[in-house]
């Protein structure tokens, strides 16, 4: 007979090894109303401010001028600085119906709103309220956030991918993948920013969500360029004008590696293998801090942050508001402990995009990159010497009759005498 497990329950019990801890369950906390009224005035005041200045929109403008140009029976692609693929040029349609004047009004409104949702959405991630601490914090926070008056003074459909980003991560955390790889699909339709997302499907092994994440895009791509007059000018003019890194025009505002770093005095050549080379250390580090496991959302959504940074840093055009697909969900991450978020050098990188600070030499609009710079590169190495120095996660334990099990560990018990 063997001895009964004497054993107290406590002792059996398997603690949690990540979670909310005392700060986490702050935040979580539901905000007073006067608080949550205070952070949305904050952020209406900013939006407004950004709506009272000129060319308001200009970027969505673009896509609507395309639109038009379309219906008349043109090609959009004959405009060099319609840069989007064109499944975007058909869900700019009903953006026609309006004037010049409303698309310049409503288009906005709608980008400010929509980041509003895509905070609510990357909070979700990790079961915080809208109505939280750290939903009123982050609103408030992101009203003198610089990447926010960008995008809204632009009406830059970036917007759609900083929601498609917490949305497809929220899926997963749910373990619902195949809505992730169609939430990454239709955003890459529509501009392709995430397309560096697709690596988070290969490192969980999500062969079909993964299918969907490549083939609706692919569809609605080629359904709408059968659908339009001279679509191959996407591919004699569209596509080396963005491989070129646009132009003169929008060069000055590119934070990426290649195209700040000669700014800097290094050789161009030099500066886009350091940009090579850094973007590809990033990726090892994503796919470390896939491996290393711990709590689901926070794996999730540090692994596709560096995933996306890593194509930040290397890739052109890496504008400002860029920022807005990662920075919201790395934000909602706080709550978690271990987060890299909670790390003060994640938001030292940060404090140059603080509204009505200035900064010597920077304040200019084509200065404004280095700053920007400093935000992708400081983040990026933030979050990878949070993965660093990290130790993997132990497997989460159950308690069957007193006796704790891995869920990973051998399915067949075996005996002190080492036999099964």
């Amino acid at each position: 007979m063997t001895a009964p497990d004497t054993r107290s329950p406590d002792r059996a019990r398997v603690a949690p090894v990540d979670g909310p801890d005392a700060a986490g369950r702050w935040l979580r906390g539901g905000a007073p109303w006067p608080v949550l009224a205070a952070a949305s005035l904050v952020y209406a005041l900013s939006v407004w401010q950004e709506a009272s200045a000129g060319r308001l929109g200009v970027d969505n403008a673009v896509v609507v001028r395309a639109a038009r140009t379309l219906l008349d029976g043109g090609s959009p692609y004959a405009d060099k600085r319609f840069l989007y693929p064109p499944g975007a040029v058909f869900a700019a349609v009903p953006e026609t119906l309006l004037t010049d004047r409303g698309v310049s009004l409503v288009a906005p409104a709608a980008t400010a709103l929509l980041v509003l949702v895509a905070v609510v959405t990357a909070l979700r991630i990790f079961g915080v309220r809208a109505d939280s601490r750290l939903a009123a914090l982050t609103v408030a926070g992101l009203g003198a956030f610089l990447p926010l008056r960008s995008v809204v003074h632009l009406a830059n459909w970036t917007v759609f991918s900083a929601l498609a980003f917490p949305a497809a991560l929220l899926l997963a955390r749910r373990g619902r993948w195949g809505g992730a790889g169609v939430v990454v699909g239709v955003a890459i339709a529509l501009k392709p920013i995430l397309v560096p997302l697709l690596l988070l499907f290969v490192l969980a092994r999500r062969w079909r969500a993964l299918a969907r994440a490549v083939g609706v895009p692919l569809v609605v791509s080629l359904a709408a360029a059968w659908a339009m007059p001279r679509p191959g000018l996407f591919f004699t003019r569209t596509l080396p004008f963005l491989l070129h890194g646009q132009d003169a025009y929008a060069r000055p505002y590119d934070a990426a590696w290649p195209s700040v770093l000669p700014r800097l005095g290094i050789p161009p050549s030099l500066a886009s293998l350091l940009a090579v080379a850094a973007a590809v250390a990033v990726l090892g580090f994503a796919r470390l801090r896939w491996r290393r496991g711990g709590d689901e959302g926070l794996r999730l959504v540090e692994c596709a942050a560096l995933l996306m940074l890593a194509a930040f840093l290397v890739s052109r055009p890496s504008f400002l508001h860029y920022a807005l697909v990662v920075v919201p969900a790395l934000v909602a991450s706080v709550v978690v402990r271990g987060a890299a978020a909670r790390s003060v050098w994640f938001w030292l990188p940060l404090l140059p995009q603080v509204a009505g600070v200035n900064w010597p030499e920077l304040q200019s609009a084509e200065r404004h990159a280095f700053k920007d710079f400093v935000m992708f590169t400081g983040a990026t190495a933030a979050l990878c010497a949070a993965v660093w120095r990290a130790r993997p996660q132990p497997a989460r334990g159950v308690t069957v009759s007193g006796d704790a099990y891995s869920l990973c560990s051998d399915p067949d018990p075996r005996n002190h005498s080492g036999t099964r």
